[in-house]
């Protein structure tokens, strides 16, 4: 049976706070703001914050491999999109993540559904 004390949770919070680069009170304060969330346990905390950075760098790593940036050794937003448009695990941020598009192009599109919707 071994007994732990305060000192040692501390140390051990400590610890896992190194092997995390995400903000734990962003992450608490993002979960808290959900309705059906009362309390959050520090272990859920440490997995959820662990969890997201983990896929946060799944994204921008096939991004990257995916997207035009291999050259100029960068990522860029139109590469995200493109990996949430083009690979079905990213599919869901399609909606966070669109791809960018010129004004006068969306105007244009636009107008051309208000005339389908129209003529139906």
């Amino acid at each position: 049976m071994s007994t732990h004390t305060a000192a040692d949770k501390d140390s051990a919070a400590s610890a896992n706070n190194k092997t995390i680069s995400l903000p734990i009170s962003r992450v608490r304060l993002i979960m808290k703001s959900s309705p059906d969330v009362s309390s959050i346990n520090q272990d859920a905390l440490f997995l959820t914050t662990k969890a997201t950075e983990l896929f946060v760098q799944f994204l921008a790593v096939s991004s990257f491999n995916n997207g035009s940036g291999k050259e100029s050794n960068s990522l860029s937003y139109s590469d995200l999109a493109s990996a949430a448009e083009e690979t079905d695990t990213f599919h869901f941020l399609t909606d966070i993540l669109p791809k960018k598009i010129l004004a006068g192009d969306y105007l244009k599109t636009l107008e051309q559904m208000q005339d389908e919707e129209a003529d139906n």
